[in-house]
């Protein structure tokens, strides 16, 4: 396992932040979706008919730019979960930027090409990669976490994780049978993501792992006893009985 070190001011067994990966992250995914709209050549012509090539490139555009952000989004709550960075984690996130890099180029590819069989299929051996290398990325950060973690408990069986790369393997051999076939099982794809995860939602909003057991609320007498400074007479709280009550009504 990668050491967790941190280079310069840190000192040596220092962990490493996390605020440089995900500006890092960040910033590379800006430039994927700028890249993304340079494939929408602007037409010489100035009627409705001239936009009429664009729409399969508008189409495959559309579509990479929602999976752009379907990963930046759900890259963003991972990170926001992890508490420590190593090595190992910073390389599998460089492997799954690498994948992403390609959304691009296969994407001006198969609208140009206006869904050939090929570019689709190629299309979705990148959509493949990088879901896989989604899948290491995660991986790395659960092993460093551990099992118990916040992060664990929202991806729970990942059943999305796992249907995403069946499906996209399934797209790459039916392209050359049926390529609108396989376009529609990208498209599949992205709508099962877009679908809000209530788990995922729950642990975030609780901000810790489901099934730990929640801290205890502060009785009002100790409440009362923080305002009074804790010296002298016992606060008017306890003297009236609330401790009392509050302990039988946990009861």
């Amino acid at each position: 396992m990668a050491e967790e070190t941190t280079y310069g001011g840190g000192g040596p067994g220092a962990r490493m932040g996390k605020g440089r990966l995900e500006a890092f992250s960040d910033g590379v995914f800006a430039i994927l979706i700028t890249i993304l709209v340079l494939e929408l050549k602007v037409p010489h012509a100035a009627d409705l008919g001239a936009l009429s090539p664009l729409v399969p490139v508008f189409l495959t555009y559309v579509l990479s730019f929602v999976n752009l952000g379907i990963y930046w989004n759900n890259h963003h709550h991972m990170l926001h979960a992890a508490t420590r960075i190593n090595g190992r984690i910073l390389w599998a996130n460089l492997h799954l930027l690498f994948w992403l890099s390609l959304f691009p180029f296969v994407t001006g590819w198969m609208g140009e090409n206006h869904f050939a069989p090929v570019p689709t299929a190629v299309y979705g051996v990148v959509m493949l990669a990088a879901a896989l290398a989604y899948y290491v990325l995660q991986s790395a950060i659960i092993a460093g976490e551990g099992p118990a973690s916040r992060l664990a408990a929202a991806v729970g069986n990942d059943v999305k994780g796992k249907i995403s790369p069946a499906l996209y393997a399934l797209a790459i051999p039916l392209a050359f049978v049926n390529q609108w076939l396989s376009d529609a099982l990208f498209v599949a794809v992205a709508l099962v993501w877009l679908v809000p995860d209530r788990r995922r939602a729950r642990t975030r909003r609780r901000g810790r792992t489901p099934g730990a057991p929640a801290r205890r609320p502060t009785r009002p007498c100790c409440a009362a006893r923080g305002r009074s400074g804790g010296a002298g007479r016992r606060p008017r709280a306890c003297r009236r009985g609330a401790c009392t009550r509050a302990r039988a009504r946990r009861g």
